[in-house]
């Protein structure tokens, strides 16, 4: 039989939660880890990872029905689904073994089953129903993550109405397709099927798409995804849906204005709810405000020895924010000195839809409604000879800074790869850099990440290409 008292437990194990675990262990606790489903949670398994895997089968098709451009020619172009599919899953699949792989390494025992805590620092974990066993440590660490929220009238079928994990994995592509929400998750797929050849339509309640993106980059995105044939609906809302065998009529609101839509399939990405049922989140005392954990900034639920990371604990809804999470907390547990906790205006964001998107920090507007006196730079990637090599002009990276101090406060783009380009954004950040630095830091010609300096140098009416 397996130990059952530990130092700490880790329930969830998703990219925060097993984070924390491998950490956890590092720093010499003995460390147990409660997944119910898979390893890497939904990150690896239905989320981050296969839609990326998604996404490059779509990059390619596009690609190949733009040959000539690059000087070649092809006939007969065309995709099969199923193995697209299947390739998404196989990724999903390795690295799911990779993290299993990772826990054993560094001595982390793990339970299958969901967890219940039990009060006195103990949690019961149970299987289809069956109990397992009791464990008990000093400190336990929620990482139970989230899933999709649904709209009364919207809930998914499997089939007609889709929530992620359907749109993931379709047997066929839908000719006409909806999408409810147009943040990151919403995009991604709007773009997938999109560019493997669907009439995707998209609906937004809000004035503009990616919402939470800097207005500019927010227009510049809307512009490029029509020019792409993607149908756009801002301000408008869904208020029926009539289902037949294999089509559904969407009623849109708009205003006063209602129209109606017959879409082959629809997928619902209107933002995710947090995993609290079930954990006896209520009879340990824990505080749960709309339906995420409340922390502190160390991941503290102030019952003490429990703590929540990732999602559960709310936005940003990001793996790498959950991961980090995890580390700030077990480190905190473990003693370590000069902790920091996390600063969320650092993390970034990435979208992977084409033109990709990626940001940090404060918006234009957020920067003034802050106070701040701003000096912003701008920098086309039409601007860019590597850009144009690629084949890849359409893009815009925007900078904020504070006009006193010169801090950077945010940065801003969309383009070919930006989301591995932002890091360099995001250590700026980190060391508290200034324009001065940025502008005396050499970029590798010919790089698209030359528009970030050009940026930079823009803010100060310095820029040299444009």
């Amino acid at each position: 039989m397996p130990e059952t008292e530990f130092d700490l437990i880790v329930l969830g194990g998703g990219p925060g939660g097993y984070v924390a675990a491998i950490r956890s262990a590092q720093l010499g606790l003995k460390t147990a880890l409660v997944e119910r489903e898979h390893l890497g949670g939904i990150c690896l398994n239905w989320g981050c990872i296969p839609t990326k895997a998604l996404l490059r089968s779509s990059e390619i098709n596009h690609l190949l029905h733009h040959l000539p451009e690059f000087g070649f020619s092809a006939e007969n172009i065309r995709f099969d689904l199923t193995a697209v599919v299947k390739r998404s899953r196989a990724v999903a699949k390795q690295l799911s073994s990779g993290v299993a792989h990772l826990l054993r390494k560094n001595k982390v025992t793990v339970f299958d089953g969901s967890g219940k805590l039990a009060g006195g620092g103990k949690l019961a974990v149970e299987k289809a129903g069956s109990a397992v066993t009791m464990l008990a440590a000093k400190h336990v660490v929620l990482a139970t993550g989230a899933r999709a929220r649904e709209l009364p009238g919207l809930e998914a079928d499997g089939k007609l109405i889709w929530t992620y994990k359907q749109a993931m994995v379709p047997t066929a592509l839908p000719k006409r397709l909806l999408v409810i929400g147009s943040g990151a998750i919403g995009i991604e797929f709007a773009s997938f099927y999109r560019n493997m050849g669907a009439d995707v339509t998209v609906v937004e309640v809000l004035d503009r798409i990616l919402p939470v993106e800097d207005a500019e980059i927010s227009a510049f995105a809307h512009k490029a995804f029509e020019r792409q044939g993607m149908k756009i609906l801002v301000g408008a809302k869904v208020t029926a849906a009539k289902k037949s065998a294999e089509s559904v009529t969407v009623t849109l609101e708009t205003g006063t204005k209602k129209t109606e839509i017959v879409v082959d399939r629809v997928i619902s990405a209107v933002g995710i709810v947090g995993n609290v049922e079930g954990l006896g989140l209520a009879e340990a005392g824990v505080r749960v405000e709309k339906t995420h954990v409340v922390v502190d900034e160390f991941c503290r639920t102030g019952v003490p020895g429990l703590y929540a990371i990732g999602d559960l604990v709310g936005p940003p809804w990001l793996a790498h924010k959950a991961s980090h999470e995890g580390v700030v907390c077990v480190e905190k547990i473990a003693g370590v000195a000069g902790v920091h906790p996390l600063d969320v205006t650092n993390i970034p964001g990435c979208t992977y839809c084409r033109p990709q998107i990626a940001s940090v920090g404060l918006t234009e507007a957020k920067a003034k409604e802050a106070g701040h006196e701003v000096r912003v730079g701008h920098f086309p990637f039409i601007g860019n000879g590597k850009a144009i090599a690629l084949g890849e002009p359409e893009g815009l990276v925007k900078t904020v800074f504070d006009a006193k101090t010169g801090a950077l406060l945010g940065a801003h783009m969309i383009g070919a790869e930006v989301t591995e380009m932002i890091q360099g954004y995001v250590l700026a950040r980190t060391l508290e850099s200034t324009e001065a630095e940025l502008m005396h830091t050499v970029f590798p010609h010919p790089t698209i990440s030359e528009t970030m300096h050009e940026a930079v140098l823009d803010a100060y009416g310095r820029a040299i290409h444009f």
